[in-house]
């Protein structure tokens, strides 16, 4: 009877056992599932960024503070610090396995840049970054003024003398020369009516005009002279003041004779024949001279006003005009082949 129940009871051992060893093989096999898992939740746990740190110096190896150091990777935005006044900078909190594009840039220098890449917890110290000083450049814009260069090239022909004394303001010995502006011109007028030799022969057309006792109105004795050289003078001070600034400031055109000096003797001629019908227009074109005409007959208009009855006819205006065409001829002659071989030239 023992015997059927130690028989009875092995069945019931051996499923005991065999659950007991089905139950370990079940934690064993869980043990090694879950520990290795553990063990790279740990690695995960720890740290996944890393911080970099450099200083920037320049050439002479003095510390640039100030300059800007940008973090580039291939997404996001970029990290970013600026140099200390030692020149050191710190990049903190890099994320890893990252390729980055590291700039610095500051003001007066050249930039720099590198790739570089950070491990997990590194503290990467750069080596010592060195910018250039940046060359600089500098445009010069040179600018022609026509203004000024005709400001030097009149201060020049004021300086003009025959003979060293005689002024002769009113030619142009300059090849490329200018055109004057309206305050030009009634300088150049104001300066042909204010020196001594203008006084002088207008003293010596009235002495002339005396002797001719002309016009016979004003007879002889100083009173005639005084009348006759007053006259002389408001014809001298009109004509000029027409014919050399008004009008050609209001035509544009330039009152002076250019001085051609090359080329044969024909050319030169012709063209002094006609500097009193033909002149420059400031424009640089030749054109017909109305400021010659114009002044010389406005003048003598405004003569009729203070000159006796003899001299008001519209026939002695014409001859008058005509003489004064035919006296602008000859010194245009004499300035093409005659003073221009005697008067000194200024210098700018």
């Amino acid at each position: 009877m023992l015997r059927n129940r130690h028989t009875s009871q092995n069945p019931r051992l051996a499923s005991l056992l065999k659950r007991a060893y089905v139950s370990l093989l079940f934690v064993v096999g869980a043990l090694i599932l879950v520990v290795p898992m553990s063990a790279q939740s740990f690695e995960t746990a720890g740290p996944i960024t890393g911080n970099i740190l450099g200083t920037v110096v320049d050439t002479s190896d003095d510390p640039i503070p100030g300059a800007k150091v940008v973090l580039q990777g291939p997404a996001g935005d970029p990290l970013t610090a600026v140099t200390k006044d030692d020149g050191s900078f710190a990049l903190e909190q890099a994320p890893t396995g990252v390729a980055y594009q590291i700039t610095v840039t500051a003001e007066g220098f050249a930039d720099w840049n590198s790739s570089i890449a950070v491990e997990p917890g590194q503290n990467k110290t750069l080596p010592e970054i060195k910018l250039r000083i940046l060359a600089v450049q500098r445009a010069v814009t040179v600018s022609y003024s026509s203004k000024e260069v005709a400001t030097q090239q009149l201060h020049v022909e004021e300086q003009q003398r025959v003979l060293r004394v005689v002024p002769n303001i009113y030619v142009v010995y300059e090849p490329h020369p200018e055109p004057l502006t309206t305050s030009m011109k009634f300088h150049l007028a104001y300066k042909s009516l204010t020196n001594p030799f203008f006084f002088g022969r207008t003293a010596a057309w009235a002495g002339m005009a005396q002797a001719r006792n002309d016009p016979s109105e004003w007879h002889q004795g100083a009173e005639g002279y005084g009348k006759r050289l007053g006259a002389g003078f408001a014809d001298a001070v009109t004509g000029s003041l027409i014919s050399n600034a008004i009008l050609p400031s209001l035509l544009h055109q330039d009152p002076r004779y250019f001085y051609q000096g090359t080329g044969t003797k024909k050319s030169r001629a012709l063209h002094a024949m006609l500097a009193p019908i033909v002149c420059k227009g400031d424009n640089g074109a030749w054109q017909p001279n109305y400021s010659q005409w114009g002044g010389s007959l406005i003048g003598y208009s405004l003569s009729t006003a203070y000159y006796p009855a003899s001299s008001r006819t519209a026939t002695h205006v014409f001859q008058t005009f005509g003489i004064d065409m035919g006296l602008h001829v000859v010194g245009s002659l004499a300035q093409e082949f005659i003073l221009g071989k005697f008067t000194s030239r200024g210098k700018h």
